[in-house]
């Protein structure tokens, strides 16, 4: 087979493959902007009634977006309850929104919180918004520390998780101002730390010398994988240990 034809079906395979990779991103874009319209707080995703509190044990809420959603509760723990409010793709705002609905009826002891990448991904695409967005998750995590300590829940607040590497299909919507602007939400919720409000900073955790999640602990740009989770729960554990014994 002539090089020149080796080469064109080449070509076209790696064309085809391209063209895939691009259908499936746009039909999940698709889907799930198309399911906000459906459902835009994401109420749908737990059932409204509150759940029977387990006698004698401590309940922890793990409350926030995508990253929230795939925290596993640490294995091996006794004494602790672990029920999961997470949505993935959930701004701030959205995740503050159904509050009332997911979140309050359960009486948690411990609420653990971790959003608002959503809304600061979105600033490459908006620059001229970048202080209302950023004064937008500061405000939400606020509100949300303010309403759980309103009901004498222990707040352990999580700051956002460091990005992992840059993948070359987001680099043309993409920015430093998102890493930035990460630190300087992350400045505030340490601001807000208090007696009842602990604050576990996963960058201590997940991050390497750059700055970024370790490679070990990434999953992509803005996920962890399994090891990462464990990493995290090996601090959060620790934290709990302490929170029982006082």
């Amino acid at each position: 087979m002539p090089i020149v034809v080796i080469v064109l079906v080449v070509a076209l395979m790696i064309s085809l493959g391209l063209n895939y990779f691009v259908f499936r991103q746009g039909q999940q874009y698709y889907r799930q902007l198309n399911q906000v319209r459906l459902d835009p707080l994401g109420l749908r995703a737990y059932p409204r009634q509150a759940e029977a509190v387990q006698p004698n044990k401590i309940r922890i809420v793990f409350y926030g977006d995508s990253r929230a959603f795939q925290w596993p509760e640490p294995p091996g723990l006794e004494g602790f309850e672990f029920i999961n409010r997470g949505v993935g793709a959930q701004t701030s705002t959205q995740v503050v929104g159904r509050y009332d609905e997911h979140v309050r009826p359960l009486k948690a002891d411990i609420l653990l919180i971790q959003m608002c990448i959503n809304d600061l991904k979105t600033i490459p695409l908006f620059p001229e918004s970048r202080e209302w967005i950023v004064a937008q998750c500061q405000e939400n995590i606020r509100w949300t520390v303010q309403q759980a300590r309103s009901q004498g829940t222990t707040v352990i607040l999580t700051t956002i998780f460091p990005l992992g590497k840059l993948p070359p299909e987001r680099s043309l919507f993409w920015s430093d101002d998102v890493g930035e602007a990460i630190e300087e939400v992350n400045r505030f919720i340490h601001s807000l730390e208090e007696a009842q409000v602990i604050v576990l900073d996963t960058g201590e955790v997940l991050a390497g010398q750059n700055g970024l999640v370790q490679a070990a602990y990434s999953q992509d740009l803005l996920h962890l994988n399994e090891t990462g989770y464990q990493a995290l729960n090996q601090r959060l554990v620790d934290l709990l240990e302490r929170l029982k014994a006082e």
